[in-house]
């Protein structure tokens, strides 16, 4: 009997972090399914992708431990993919711990630990600090690099 693993999230600037949990997840059953928040649903969730939606959900599907991805798109889908896809496993990153407890009366909650020293938030914060002033002095200082190599060579 196949066991199905069920996560969700919305996996912008995939990373490192995404791989781990999505390998983790797949060692817990033989099928995982993976909701891919919408553009939609994560402007309700307050948050505003990089990548748009579609190109989130192939990178997503094309993860050799990903066997389907889904669109997620509201709070109340979790509880009704548990029964349409007849998930034993619920399981999602340790950032959410306690939000998801209601649905163990359906499945086996599963919250699993960050991979430390990486965050899409983190990511995000450090690219917004590059404002034109920062990438006309990085090009500057590449520009003088390359002088030196070239006056090396």
């Amino acid at each position: 009997m196949t066991k199905t693993v069920l996560t969700y999230g919305t996996f912008d600037l995939f990373h490192i972090g995404h791989l781990n949990i999505l390998k983790r997840l797949k060692e817990k059953g033989d099928r995982l399914i993976v909701g891919v928040s919408t553009d939609e649903f994560n402007a309700v969730k307050g948050k505003k992708p990089v990548v748009p939606f579609e190109q989130r959900r192939q990178i997503v599907e094309a993860i050799k431990y990903v066997d389907l991805a889904i669109p997620e798109e509201n709070w109340e889908q979790k509880r009704l993919d548990i029964k349409k896809y007849d998930a034993k496993v619920f399981g999602i990153g340790e950032d959410w711990k306690g939000h998801f407890d209601d649905l163990g009366d359906e499945v086996e909650v599963v919250y699993l630990p960050r991979t430390a020293g990486i965050s899409t938030t983190e990511m995000k914060r450090v690219l917004s600090e590059f404002d034109e002033r920062h990438v006309e002095s990085l090009k500057n200082t590449l520009d003088t690099l390359s002088q030196i190599v070239k006056e090396l060579s």
